[in-house]
């Protein structure tokens, strides 16, 4: 389901010239990214659940938690760009393509794709120095980065500083931009003498703002919540709602509600 939605919405933008717009570059790079971060753990899953087994080897536990937290910061990252292609398109309309201009949407994905891979392959080799027993068992449907260390036997004090300062750094600044760019969204709405532009601008804005809520929420959840650490069934939950349930929400919100993707 989310692989075909999100797939349309590619396609779709990919061929029609209508949609050659910075809005769509960043949608369709959001789309492709959300095709990944789920690929990289459901289909695993699936194939666990049809054999009856939930072994994974330490490799390919590894390999999974490096994309997943690849994919997860790129998704992070990318949404926070569609806000700032907002708050441009509605503070700032008339000079919206000068300054969303095509080199700056590639420099967006780009420097989002560099962040989330060096991210990632910090965690990926902090990790590769713990010790592990022999046989592990992870409580959760894939190798979740908080689960994976605290089932370390060697001391994980450095790994947990360096979740706490890489997500509280990463999640701090993204949502500031956020927050930031909604609030002079909302300042600029009500000056909006139409009573039909208003709904729709705050219809859309609505829609991405509960995307990146329940993103967001949920994704701190997990990684800066004591709670959510030591409970799996409640990490688990948490993890759900951003990996799965989110990437599929966006085919519907970026699509059904949006008259140039019908």
């Amino acid at each position: 389901m989310y692989v075909f939605g999100n797939l349309l919405i590619i396609l779709a933008i990919i061929s029609d010239s209508h949609l050659h717009t910075p809005t769509y570059y960043l949608l369709s790079n959001l789309s492709f990214v959300d095709i990944c971060f789920n690929s990289a753990s459901i289909p695993k899953t699936l194939v666990n659940i049809q054999i009856q087994s939930k072994v994974i080897t330490y490799a390919g536990c590894i390999s999974q938690m490096y994309f997943l937290t690849l994919f997860a910061g790129l998704d992070d990252l990318l949404l926070t760009g569609m806000v700032y292609d907002q708050f441009v398109a509605i503070c700032h309309l008339l000079h919206y393509m000068v300054i969303m201009n095509s080199q700056l949407c590639v420099l967006l994905v780009l420097v989002s794709g560099i962040i989330s891979a060096l991210n990632s392959m910090l965690h990926s080799l902090m990790i590769l120095w713990l010790s592990f027993c022999t046989h592990v068992e992870i409580p959760h449907f894939f190798s979740e980065l908080n689960q994976v260390i605290h089932h370390a036997c060697s001391d994980t004090f450095l790994n947990d500083m360096v979740i706490y300062f890489a997500v509280g750094l990463l999640e701090g600044c993204t949502l500031a931009g956020i927050l930031y760019s909604y609030s002079k969204i909302v300042f600029s709405i009500t000056g909006i003498s139409s009573a039909q532009g208003k709904y729709k601008a705050f219809s859309t804005c609505a829609s991405h703002l509960s995307v990146v809520s329940l993103f967001y929420c949920t994704m701190l959840g997990v990684y800066l919540s004591p709670a959510a650490m030591h409970n799996s069934q409640s990490s688990a939950a948490a993890s759900v709602m951003y990996m799965v349930v989110t990437p599929m929400l966006n085919p519907f919100i970026y699509s059904l509600r949006n008259n140039d993707i019908k």
